[in-house]
Order: C-alpha cells, then sequence, then structure tokens
C-alpha cells in the first residue's frame, strides 16, 4: 500500500504536462488581456481605477509565478505567504510592492516594464518555447507599455501535444484562473456545469 501511495502522490504532485502548459497559456492570455489597462485608466484620469488594476494584474501576475515554479497557489489569506517561498519572490516581491505603492500610472508603468522582464526570463528558464525576447513594447501606437502575452499564450499553446487539450477552444484555464467565489471552488456538484465551458 505505501507504494502505491507514493506512486499516486507523486502522480498527483503537479499537473500533467499539457495540462500546465494549458494552465500557463491561459494565464498569459489573461495577463495580456488587461496589460494595457492600467495606463488606459491612468491616462484618463482615473487614478482609483489604474490602482484597482495594477493590484488585479499583480495577482494575475503571481498565480503566473506559481504556475512557472509548479507550485498551486493556495486561496486568499495563504496567497502572499506561499508566493514570497517561490525561488523567484526575492526579485519580484519589490518590484510588485513598488507597482502596488505607486502614485501615478507612469511610475506604476515604470516599475511593470521590470516586472515584465523578470517573468520572460523565467519563461524562457523553462525551455517550453524558443527564447523570447526580453524585453516590452508599446501597446500597438499607444504609450502603455506591455508584455505581449496573447502573443506568448499563443507560442505555449502550439506546444501542446494532447488532443484533448488542444480541443479547448477556450483559454479561460482552470477555474480558480477566472474565479475566486468559495461557493464555486468548493462545490463539486457544479462541475459538471462547469464542464460546459470546455466542451
Amino acid at each position: 500500500w505505501l507504494g502505491k501511495l507514493n506512486t499516486l502522490r507523486r502522480k498527483l504532485s503537479y499537473y500533467p504536462k499539457d495540462v500546465w502548459r494549458y494552465l500557463l497559456a491561459s494565464q498569459w492570455e489573461r495577463i495580456g488581456q488587461e496589460e494595457h489597462l492600467i495606463g488606459r485608466a491612468g491616462m484618463v484620469g482615473d487614478e482609483l481605477g489604474s490602482r484597482v488594476i495594477a493590484a488585479r494584474h499583480v495577482r494575475d501576475l503571481m498565480r503566473l509565478c506559481f504556475l512557472m515554479s509548479r507550485k498551486y497557489a493556495p486561496y486568499a489569506k495563504w496567497f502572499g505567504t506561499a508566493f514570497n517561498q517561490l525561488n523567484c519572490a526575492a526579485a519580484l516581491s519589490p518590484q510588485f510592492t513598488k507597482v502596488l505603492q505607486a502614485g501615478s500610472w507612469r511610475t506604476r508603468q515604470k516599475h511593470m516594464i521590470g516586472v515584465y522582464e523578470s517573468l520572460l526570463r523565467m519563461h524562457n528558464s523553462l525551455g517550453i518555447t524558443k527564447p523570447l525576447p526580453v524585453r516590452t513594447s508599446p501597446f500597438h501606437s499607444r504609450p502603455f507599455i506591455v508584455s505581449n502575452g496573447d502573443v506568448i499564450a499563443d507560442k505555449i499553446r502550439k506546444k501542446i501535444r494532447s488532443k484533448d487539450i488542444r480541443a479547448i477552444k477556450t483559454a479561460i484555464g482552470s477555474v480558480d484562473q477566472y474565479s475566486d467565489s468559495s461557493d464555486l471552488l468548493e462545490n463539486t456538484r457544479l462541475r459538471k456545469k462547469l464542464r460546459l465551458l470546455y466542451d
């Protein structure tokens, strides 16, 4: 029994590789959808909105770090504590703090450049895709600096080998990537209904 249990524990220690790639791609997609909004809200004078988007964005980037580190992310109470135990935290925690403490969207964006470059280096170290340039770029012709998360997501998706996972047409990822509702996450009876999102 002990041997079987250890085998099962190893098997469940983390997501299978193609599931992991799908979740990584989904997280980069999510980042790509919102990374320009910190600046866009700030540019129209909505500094509070820019701060809220930045906080949400930092949480998504931290979740990406858990995925790249092949560690499960815990729920909110332990999220920051567990993040600070990741190898990347020594470099990224101070950068995230600067983003969250910034008084203007331009300062926020300046600190985000360092964050994006760190994450691009982490991505390259995984060896999933060919090495990507460690640099940011403007969002189209606008003055908002982004990592182009959607491009990274597309490159990762192309490395998924499983036909079943490639067949998933939505880039929403796992349920805890698109919802933090405890009622949804803890209610196993809803799982059959949630499966419709992936069909």
